[in-house]
């Protein structure tokens, strides 16, 4: 978002909205839900041995770094899943990746809310929830926008979320994935500005 502001692409509330209403429903509904509800599915698998879930979610882990279009996505998704990671570490909960392994947040997230017992809709509602947020508090600081602006766009914005996961339902995985070419131009981009507030 930093590069789209600064390219112009995105000067005011009205298009924030509809740059973060594009990412929700032509990118997390085809990548991050679904990944995320297949993550789940393999921590919870009773039938299956434990070796054979934390493969599954391993291979599931490659799958959505894979997904990561560019140097910059992939690094923010394993760094958010290195803190992540070393949250659980502290609270001991028990995970079955290494620290010289690059993990993805959301498989993380997946295991914790599996070990937690949190199901999938609500698992899902509030990893969207924290994406939105995130998206809005960036656009606060750098469109700029007020404080009221930023709340009507959360009030407009969060009745998309069970919208996204109604979506992300019908994608099997196969079908994962997502072509969001401004995203990806963007991020390329925001990797050489001179000035950024968000770093890579």
């Amino acid at each position: 978002m930093e590069y789209a502001i600064d390219a112009g692409w995105i000067r005011k509330a009205d298009q924030v909205e509809h740059w973060v209403r594009e990412q929700l429903h032509l990118g997390l509904s085809g990548t991050d839900i679904p990944l995320l509800r297949l993550s789940m599915e393999a921590c919870v698998q009773e039938d299956w041995p434990e070796s054979k879930r934390i493969k599954e979610l391993k291979r599931i882990n490659e799958l959505t770094l894979a997904c990561r279009e560019t140097h910059e996505l992939t690094l923010t998704d394993t760094a958010m899943g290195e803190a992540l990671m070393r949250l659980m570490n502290s609270l001991q909960m028990a995970q079955p990746f290494s620290k010289s392994e690059p993990v993805s947040f959301v498989c993380l997230f997946a295991l914790a809310a599996s070990l937690w017992q949190i199901p999938y809709r609500a698992a899902a509602s509030g990893f969207l929830w924290s994406w939105l947020e995130n998206q809005i508090a960036a656009a606060t600081k750098l469109v700029p926008l007020g404080q009221t602006q930023a709340q009507q766009l959360l009030v407009a914005l969060q009745p998309e979320l069970a919208a996204v996961i109604e979506q992300a339902e019908k994608i099997s995985e196969e079908e994962i994935g997502a072509g969001l070419p401004a995203l990806a131009i963007a991020s390329s981009q925001h990797e050489h500005m001179y000035s950024r507030l968000f770093r890579s």
